[in-house]
């Protein structure tokens, strides 16, 4: 099963928003989407057990939940 952890990537990642139970990042180095393995251009992640997300302008998503919160990729 695939799983990401975010400090692990941190050196690739640019944190453009942080509440405390979501975070939304910007992908810098191309890293691979751990349920794809394409690289992704952001992450949203969350603690929340439902969120919300903004309508978006067609670009596809890939979902990964770890032990500690889930993963949005988008592409």
């Amino acid at each position: 099963m695939p799983g990401f952890d975010v400090h692990e990537h941190r050196h690739a990642l640019k944190q453009l928003r942080d509440t405390g139970d979501t975070s939304l990042w910007e992908n810098r180095k191309a890293i691979a989407c751990p349920a794809c393995e394409e690289p992704f251009d952001r992450l949203f992640t969350t603690r929340r057990s439902a969120t919300r997300f903004p309508e978006n302008d067609g670009a596809r998503f890939c979902l990964v939940r770890g032990d500690d919160a889930i993963h949005v990729f988008r592409h």
